[in-house]
């Protein structure tokens, strides 16, 4: 079973950035695909953004485009979501998720196994 854990929310201004970060503590890193999903309150867990390493892919929900990049290091076991030009309704509990292998309904929350403990972002003036 994978361990996440992620970090690097905060408070920041309109227009600012911030870079979260999300640690597998296991021993491999053998999850193929990995993503970043928000949740806002009162409102359903919602994608953002997916990275597949052996088909060196990444997605993006359209709201980001432009403005969030989700990246992968191996040999830190890590993965980053840099949110640049934050906006209030970015304002949410940003959750990291893994599954061993890709799938193409990469956007829903059902099709992954392993989630951490989520970190907030608040952007606000």
């Amino acid at each position: 079973q994978v361990h996440l854990v992620e970090s690097g929310g905060g408070l920041v201004q309109p227009g600012g950035s911030l870079r979260l970060s999300c640690a597998d503590s296991t021993r491999t890193f053998s999850c193929d695909t990995m993503a970043w999903f928000r949740q806002a309150p009162g409102m359903e867990r919602e994608f953002v953004a997916a990275i597949n390493w052996s088909r060196k892919t990444t997605k993006n929900t359209y709201s980001v485009k432009g403005r969030f990049t989700i990246s992968r290091d191996n040999a830190k076991k890590t993965i980053y979501l840099q949110m640049n030009s934050l906006k209030p309704e970015d304002t949410a509990v940003y959750y990291c998720t893994a599954r061993i292998r890709w799938n193409v309904q990469y956007w829903n929350n059902r099709v992954y196994d392993d989630w951490g403990q989520g970190t907030q972002v608040t952007v606000s003036a």
